[in-house]
């Protein structure tokens, strides 16, 4: 499913099972009736789902068996919900009419489990493709013809959900035997293959539960262990994988999870609901158990659990703490005048002192973690190149702050650049890019790497020995002030900060004046080796340990690099972390395959560089991709509750509200809808989203489309949405013209709204919101 949800394990169809729903179904749908087959949760003027009404037999006699299903097939990224959605969703509901036929409990293949990336939210469906079906007996007394109708009622989502219904009917004549479909019985098969076993049924395992106490505390935590036995009465010795267990809704218990302990053994655990249910709540569920390589089997769960006690004073089913309303909070809070009070303006840095903190700042950069094992590197050559290549050290160290000064005044550039687009930045800005972090970490492998031997730079590996390392040269000095620039950058060292902040805050010309006075502050260390007269012949003479230090300084680099992966880490989550270290093993094999083609000639040479790139190339296309990754991390967010202060969405009220000089923001929503889930948790319930709401005096409305609502519909139509999220702010100076803000929100884009709404600035598009007081 795409953003902001992902698909995190689910039933596997059974080898050839698989194959033959799959075949047969396409093949078979044109031969249904017409009145067999439908559409449905039209999206942008297309269908997202497509049912068909399935019977195992094209003939049945009177007293005989059957089995009916529905065929659901979803657009890709579609999905339906089993019959416990989880956390959000609403449960597909199938509802029979024949006459003359006993159609029984539906059956459920076990469900695929979707999460959203940070784990929040939790629901239970099918995509693609699902048969629901059930048992049916024929009336002894049947004759003739009989006719099968069902009402399919489902909630078809991807980014959004659209409520989807199917009325769909077919005939079957009655004979003097069943005659069973072969096109159609396989698909019955394959989809009860994958239904979990009824418990005690004949084969099926038997599963026992023992809690750890006697009664369950309401709000607290439980334990106890599931036991699994095959029927013969043997510890079940086999695995599972992915999501093994989907729970039932439980009465009374609001999280309840499975953990492997042992064989046959699992450690379950869970939180009791605050409020005391009325019976005593059983553990339901669906369990997989085996792994994709030994096949599959599922067995239903149902068990005793134990009776829920209030906790201390909690009585059963206390009232919810209702919450105040954003009107009477924002009475409550000071006048905004006083908020804003004009204070006594602090006396502004001057640009001397500016540049005296710059200069200082960038001395001590290179102290700090990010910068010190370049610093150690380039000591280590200064070292080689004193005693190998007298006369040269000025040269080098020129290079070294020249690649500094460069770096600097690219970097004030970008700065200048992205400001003047309206963007602002700070100090290491970059490194909120993921590709930039894993270009750098990827020049920090190839540089350790070097150091190590896989290859050299600048000259074949034969016609180094006994001669000066060539990978020295100037451009290597000039690269290696460009690296220390980038690796300084999210680094902070005292007075830069200050220094930094009151450039960003000035004109052009002074973050350029600063930004070279942080070039020459890095670059001190190397500039004092060359103007102190006699300082270069205190440094060590060279010998074996120049080897072993340049060998371990490729370890420090690689430290760097690790560092590196941490920030990945902040900015894409662990899998933006598993895709950088994935491909910093193929920088490593792309290195390493350079290194060896330095001992080759003529074609073999060309092929194995060109495998080299390649590597790199092909690994960069497929693992630098961290958009997912980074929608990952911006799941992370508050985990309270959006709507508290909100009221139900109502016309007469919002008129009212705006009547009164209110903003109003109306939420269209759903308990199933997992965009306005992710939204709710992310966005709505930010503080500083909340304050702004309170500062602004807006009236929060929440219209919830939970269940079907003809005046929700009409509206939503009425903006052009088929379904939800949707997201109005209405102002006082212009009630008619609503601003619809995106399916996703920000919460910038949230309090830019309603500062439009409450405020008398010129419309920003057609349609946006204007304010008309003064």
């Amino acid at each position: 499913m795409t953003h902001p949800w992902r698909k995190k394990s689910g039933s596997r169809l059974g080898g050839l099972g698989a194959v033959a729903m799959l075949l047969l179904g396409a093949v078979a749908q044109a031969a249904l009736p017409a009145t067999a087959v439908g559409s449905t949760a039209p999206d942008e003027g297309d269908p997202r789902l497509e049912g068909a009404l399935l019977l195992d037999a094209t003939q049945v006699k009177a007293g005989g068996d059957l089995r009916v299903g529905v065929r659901l097939k979803l657009d890709p990224d579609w999905h339906v919900y089993w019959k416990n959605p989880g956390d959000s969703g609403l449960a597909t509901e199938v509802s029979w009419d024949a006459p003359g036929v006993q159609v029984g409990d539906l059956r459920w293949p076990f469900p695929q489990t979707f999460r959203t990336p940070d784990g929040f939210i939790t629901t239970h469906g099918y995509h693609d493709e699902v048969l629901l079906f059930a048992p049916a007996h024929v009336s002894e007394s049947a004759t003739g013809t009989l006719t099968v109708s069902t009402a399919v009622d489902a909630l078809a989502c991807k980014v959004h959900c659209i409520p989807a219904q199917l009325v769909l009917s077919r005939t079957l004549p009655v004979g003097p035997e069943t005659v069973t479909d072969a096109e159609f019985a396989p698909l019955f098969d394959a989809a009860q293959a994958q239904v979990p076993a009824a418990p005690g049924a004949k084969g099926a395992p038997r599963v026992a539960l023992a809690l750890e106490g006697a009664t369950l505390t309401a709000g607290k935590p439980f334990t106890g262990t599931l036991t699994v036995t095959t029927a013969d009465g043997k510890p079940f010795a086999g695995n599972v994988e992915g999501d093994f267990f989907v729970p039932g809704r439980i009465a009374g218990v609001d999280v309840v999870a499975l953990k492997p302990s042992g064989a046959g053994r699992f450690a379950l655990e869970g939180k009791a609901s605050p409020v005391v249910p009325k019976g005593e709540p059983r553990l339901t569920g669906a369990l997989r158990l085996g792994t994709q390589a030994t096949g599959f089997t599922a067995v239903d769960v149902d068990a005793p659990l134990a009776p829920v006690v209030a906790d201390g004073a909690v009585a059963a089913g206390p009232a919810p703490l209702k919450l105040p309303s954003v009107k009477d909070a924002a009475g409550k809070v000071a006048p905004a005048v006083a908020a804003s009070a004009p204070v006594a303006a602090e006396s502004p840095m001057g640009l001397g002192l500016a540049l005296v903190f710059a200069f200082l700042g960038g001395a001590l950069l290179n102290l700090m973690p990010c910068v010190f094992p370049v610093l150690a590197l380039k000591a280590y050559g200064f070292t080689r190149m004193v005693q190998e290549e007298k006369g040269k050290v000025a040269p080098h160290a020129a290079a070294y702050a020249g690649g500094i000064l460069a770096t600097m005044m690219l970097l004030a550039g970008a700065v200048l650049a992205v400001r003047a687009g309206g963007t602002s930045v700070g100090w290491g800005f970059q490194f909120q890019e993921p590709l930039f972090v894993a270009a750098v970490s990827a020049i920090l492998v190839a540089f350790a790497l070097n150091l190590f031997g896989v290859y050299t730079l600048g000259a074949d590996g034969t016609a180094l020995a006994g001669k000066v390392d060539q990978s020295h040269g100037l451009m290597r000095s000039a690269g290696e002030g460009v690296l220390a620039v980038v690796l300084a950058t999210p680094c902070s060292a005292p007075l830069l900060g200050t220094a930094v902040g009151f450039a960003f805050a000035a004109g052009a010309a002074t973050v350029v004046a600063v930004f070279l006075a942080l070039g020459l502050g890095l670059a001190l260390p190397f500039c004092v080796l060359v103007l102190v007269p006699g300082l270069t012949k205190r440094l060590p003479k060279p010998g074996m340990w120049m080897e072993r230090g340049k060998q371990f300084l490729g370890f420090a680099l690689l430290g760097t690099t690790a560092w590196l992966v941490w920030v990945m880490g902040g900015l894409a989550g662990v899998d933006g972390m598993g895709r950088l270290l994935a491909f910093l093993i193929a920088v490593g094999l792309g290195t390493w395959l350079y290194g060896q083609s330095q001992g080759l000639e003529g074609g073999r040479r060309g092929v194995t560089v060109g495998l080299a790139v390649l590597t790199l190339v092909g690994a960069g296309t497929v693992a630098l991709r961290f958009e997912e990754a980074q929608a990952s991390v911006e799941a992370r967010g508050a985990t309270a509750s959006s709507h508290g202060g909100s009221q139900p969405w109502d016309e007469a009220a919002v008129s009212a509200a705006l009547a009164a000089g209110q903003p109003v923001f109306v939420d269209f929503t759903a308990d199933w809808c997992l965009t306005c889930k992710f939204n709710e948790r992310t966005v709505l319930s930010r503080e500083d989203v909340r304050q702004a709401f309170m500062k602004h005096n807006v009236a929060f409305f929440v219209a919830d489309w939970t269940r079907r609502d003809a005046r929700i519909t009409t509206k939503l139509a009425a903006h052009g949405r088929a379904g939800v999220p949707m997201y109005l702010v209405l102002s006082p100076g212009s009630p008619d013209k609503p601003e619809v803000l995106n399916e996703l929100l920000t919460a910038d884009s949230v309090i830019q709204a309603v500062q439009r709404a409450d405020g008398c600035e010129s419309p920003l598009k057609a349609g946006s919101v204007v304010c008309a007081r003064p």
